[in-house]
């Protein structure tokens, strides 16, 4: 007998767990976790770090330490505000010669107005 009613339970609340509710034809979700909230998830981080992050930069690029291509605070010592659409174009054509001889891969998806939110981002850097 409790083998029974112990079935008849489990088949219950598998069917209860796994029915999909529906009000006039309109299917309702359910929030699984809550947000965080702004203030939780600490300060916003520049959008052009998160453009470069985003992307492929960060295997030829470090913040501090040359690797395959300059590290970015290279780049902002060298650069100024005045060379922005220089820059952007060399992240959206590629460039081979400023750095040395290892070619910089071209990002023809990349608007022009990312890229210079990226160099902005660089340029911070001095």
């Amino acid at each position: 007998m409790k083998k029974i009613a112990m079935a008849v339970l489990m088949g219950a609340l598998v069917i209860a767990c796994s029915k999909k509710t529906e009000d006039a034809g309109v299917e309702t979700n359910v929030m699984l976790e809550e947000p965080v909230a702004a203030a939780e998830a600490g300060p916003a981080q520049p959008e052009g770090l998160t453009l470069i992050q985003g992307m492929d930069c960060l295997t030829c690029h470090k913040e501090d330490a040359a690797l395959i291509g300059p590290s970015y605070k290279e780049v902002a010592a060298k650069y100024t505000d005045a060379d922005k659409d220089l820059l952007a174009k060399h992240i959206i054509e590629g460039s081979v010669g400023v750095w040395g001889q290892i070619p910089m891969t071209p990002h023809a998806g990349l608007s022009q107005e990312n890229a210079i939110k990226m160099v902005e981002y660089i340029l911070t850097l001095k």
